[in-house]
């Protein structure tokens, strides 16, 4: 049986840029480069505002508060990495090989991006919060592309036709739990070992 979710955020971060109005957009760019640069302990809703070069109350309108506006940014680069994702496993034959592949990059472009990888290495104390307990939105963005991906395959190569929310979950955390601590007997570093552990211990779950 299938249940489709409703997730603002997850519609947010799907969504195209040209679904943002302007001064979102504006404002959206300043934080990325702002959270980059100084990352978000020493980052204040006015220094967004000054380098998108909108007022303070206008930032507040928008995103209501700093923690709404750090959620965005997140949920606005999730986007642009669901499209990365896309073209790197699009040409693998099967839903078990995209689902490998697509775990080795995603642990190398969060590592590598210039706002995930630098929160998880400069203020992991601080991002921690955005990807566990207040991480909901992000969570469920990255878990409704996974199951919308599990539902086309189920189709397309004859599965059986079950709800693939808890895989996608399941999988989604087993990922996060390794971006928030990489230490452990399996080097996710190297990309041989993590293609392994996806394909002995996630690939599996699609037949579960």
């Amino acid at each position: 049986m299938r249940t489709d979710t409703d997730d603002s955020g997850t519609a947010r971060a799907i969504a195209p840029p040209e679904t943002e109005d302007r001064t979102a957009r504006k404002i959206l760019d300043a934080a990325l480069e702002q959270f980059t640069l100084l990352g978000l302990r020493r980052s204040s809703v006015d220094d967004v505002a000054k380098r998108a070069g909108v007022s303070r109350v206008t930032v507040f309108r928008r995103f209501q508060s700093k923690d709404k506006l750090v959620e965005a940014t997140l949920l606005r680069e999730l986007g642009r990495f669901f499209e990365q994702l896309d073209a790197a496993v699009a040409a693998l034959p099967t839903m078990e090989e995209r689902v490998v592949e697509g775990f080795v990059v995603a642990l190398r472009h969060t590592r590598a991006h210039p706002l995930f990888g630098g929160l998880l290495r400069l203020e992991p104390e601080i991002v921690l919060p955005y990807l566990t307990v207040q991480g909901g939105s992000s969570l469920s963005a990255t878990a409704a592309y996974l199951t919308g991906h599990l539902r086309r395959a189920q189709q397309a190569e004859g599965r059986p036709d079950e709800d693939p929310r808890p895989v996608a979950e399941l999988m989604v955390r087993v990922a996060v739990s390794f971006l928030l601590n990489p230490a452990g007997c399996i080097e996710m570093d190297d990309e041989d070992q993590a293609r392994a552990f996806a394909r002995r211990y996630l690939a599996p779950l699609l037949t579960a």
